[in-house]
């Protein structure tokens, strides 16, 4: 089995989009799925976190049974967005070798709209796997875009989260795995890495 590059950005995408998931009450998921964009009770001006990986949303959501993440969402979105996003990005954490020195960090933080995290991969277990999955906040201009431009899509798939998870829980693993949203390598992005890049 090849492991994948410890940071390295996985997601269901086409040749113009990008899925990431998000997972909300009812009152702000089940208006957004209907109506193909967030409603009005959605912040525009507060970070806000999306996921390409459908696992590492359910670990972070219990597969949709956390109270305030009952509705999961795959938001589809432009992939010209999800590039802007990236080049605009800085790591959410300050890494020596990496920045200059904290202060400079800490301004480039503030003055981006975006912020990238790198957190273990998750399995069917929801166990943390030896390579990273990225998190991608977005705030200010990034966050209007994101759900004024950039949406295409929304879709509730907390259905599918609970069909998985019960195949989980009654220990169907290969049932499980291939119910799981298909996600491979978008090769030709990249994100701020907690490691000096490579010569």
């Amino acid at each position: 089995m090849n492991v994948p590059p410890p940071y390295e950005i996985r997601a269901r995408h086409s040749a113009s989009t990008v899925t990431v998931y998000q997972a909300y009450p009812p009152s702000i998921g089940l208006p957004a799925a209907r109506d193909g964009r967030f409603p009005a009770a959605w912040k525009r001006d507060r970070m806000t976190w999306i996921k390409p990986s459908f696992l590492w949303m359910m670990y972070r959501c219990g597969w949709g049974t956390k109270e305030g993440q009952e509705t999961v969402l795959a938001v589809e979105i432009t992939r010209e967005g999800f590039v802007w996003a990236l080049e605009n990005a800085e790591l959410s954490h300050y890494v020596r070798g990496v920045h200059p020195d904290q202060e400079a960090w800490r301004r480039s933080l503030r003055g981006a709209p975006a912020r990238v995290q790198w957190d273990p991969e998750r399995d069917l277990r929801l166990d943390p796997l030896p390579y990273r999955s990225l998190q991608l906040g977005l705030s200010g201009e990034a966050a209007r875009r994101y759900a004024d431009e950039w949406t295409v899509s929304v879709r509730d798939v907390t259905g599918l989260a609970h069909e998985i998870h019960g195949l989980v829980r009654a220990g169907e693993w290969d049932g499980a795995a291939g119910l799981l949203p298909r996600e491979t390598p978008l090769e030709c992005l990249s994100a701020p890495r907690p490691v000096p890049a490579s010569p």
